[in-house]
């Protein structure tokens, strides 16, 4: 079996498909048939054991029973394979435990497996019309394949987020006067922490024709630049996806003839200069990411962090500022110090000169139930002004 099929036994012949994973976990080896006669306490104890089950039955009723098990899995004391409690545990070792944790649910309920058709249509009693969702994240297939339901889920929930978009009071209002909205396309982090789109719309502007920003996403912050008057920017990404939902959000805001993409690992090319404002937000954790839809969470060995602010002085014009967005909530989960980030910033030749800060507004950072909470809770997202020295 390749790492890219699956395999099982059906009606006394063995039966192979095409497997996907965006998150590039491989195949399971152990399959079974499953339909709306199974119970889910049966589903629980299969996925517990690493053994997947295709889905013959009905469509909804093969969410109900994702549901089943993602209660069982959240209600179980005790699960299969679960880390230790984290009582008496250091802060970074409650964090390790609550990946730990995620990673463990997402296997058990990675275990519900759909076919697709090589059209994306799912063969299945009221299955929903997913051809949309599934080509935006997947392209165009030749072949049927097989993916959890878990995926599809997320792929169904993240088509109705670029469908409808997030409205973002900085980029102005349209036609209507409802705020403009932001588009953020499967695997590209979506804008929904408001306090640091807000810290780059308030931050005083140094005197400049050109800013860059560095590691765009979704061009959010490229726009509200825009937006206060910067003439020229040039935003720089490398990941393929967030390219083509940069271009496409520059379309949809008609701001594309005042900001250029350009696909680069962090600064555009050398020939295009220096800025008088280079912006970054990159990843707020150090740490390995999981799955390629976390790389805009973690910053394995902190290598964007330390790009940027190594680069930074030798492409900034002169008198021009760099502006690093970044949470402390690795500080407060002990993955970094404020000592480490003070000493990247001096070894690079550059100084302080200004700072501005908020506190975050996501509801996890008022969940007592959290697991991190009491990280969450002193949690403070930065505007780092910075400057050769």
């Amino acid at each position: 079996m390749s790492d890219n099929e699956i395999v099982w036994k059906e009606k006394g012949a063995e039966r192979r498909a095409r497997w996907h994973s965006e998150a590039g976990v491989p195949p399971p080896r152990r399959v079974v048939i499953a339909d709306d006669t199974l119970t889910a306490d049966r589903a629980y104890r299969l996925a517990c054991e690493g053994t997947a089950m295709l889905w013959r039955g009905d469509f909804q009723n093969a969410r109900l029973l994702l549901q089943a098990l993602g209660r069982r899995v959240d209600g179980k004391k005790e699960k299969p394979g679960a880390p230790p409690k984290a009582d008496g545990k250091s802060q970074a070792e409650k964090f390790h435990l609550y990946r730990m944790g995620q990673a463990q649910r997402a296997r058990t309920l990675g275990m519900l497996l759909i076919p697709f058709d090589a059209d994306h249509t799912v063969p299945l009693r009221r299955a929903p019309d997913v051809t949309a969702a599934c080509t935006e994240a997947y392209g165009a297939v030749e072949t049927p394949y097989v993916a959890s339901l878990r995926e599809l889920i997320g792929l169904i929930g993240a088509h109705e987020w670029r469908r409808r978009g997030l409205p973002v009071e900085a980029l102005g209002a349209d036609k209507s006067g409802a705020p403009n909205r932001i588009h953020a396309h499967y695997g590209v982090f979506a804008p929904v922490r408001g306090e640091y789109l807000e810290l780059v719309w308030r931050a005083p502007l140094p005197k400049m024709d050109l800013a860059f920003d560095i590691g765009t996403g979704t061009v959010v912050l490229a726009a509200i630049l825009a937006r206060r008057g910067v003439k020229r920017v040039v935003a720089t990404e490398l990941d393929a996806r967030a390219l083509t939902c940069a271009r496409d959000n520059l379309r949809r805001l008609k701001i594309d003839e005042r900001i250029e993409v350009v696909e680069a690992d962090l600064f555009p090319p050398i020939e295009m200069g220096q800025a008088d404002l280079i912006i970054c937000n990159p990843p707020w954790l150090p740490g390995k990411p999981g799955a390629p839809l976390e790389r805009a969470i973690y910053d394995q060995d902190s290598r964007m962090l330390k790009g940027f602010l190594g680069g930074l002085a030798a492409r900034l014009a002169p008198r021009g500022e760099g502006w690093l967005i970044l949470s402390d909530l690795a500080e407060h989960l002990g993955l970094r110090t404020r000592e480490e980030l003070l000493g990247w910033i001096a070894e690079a030749g550059l100084k302080e000169v200004g700072r501005l800060e908020a506190r975050p507004q996501h509801p996890k950072s008022n969940d007592e139930n959290d697991p991190l909470h009491a990280a969450r809770k002193r949690e403070v997202t930065s505007l780092w002004r910075l400057a050769a020295a």
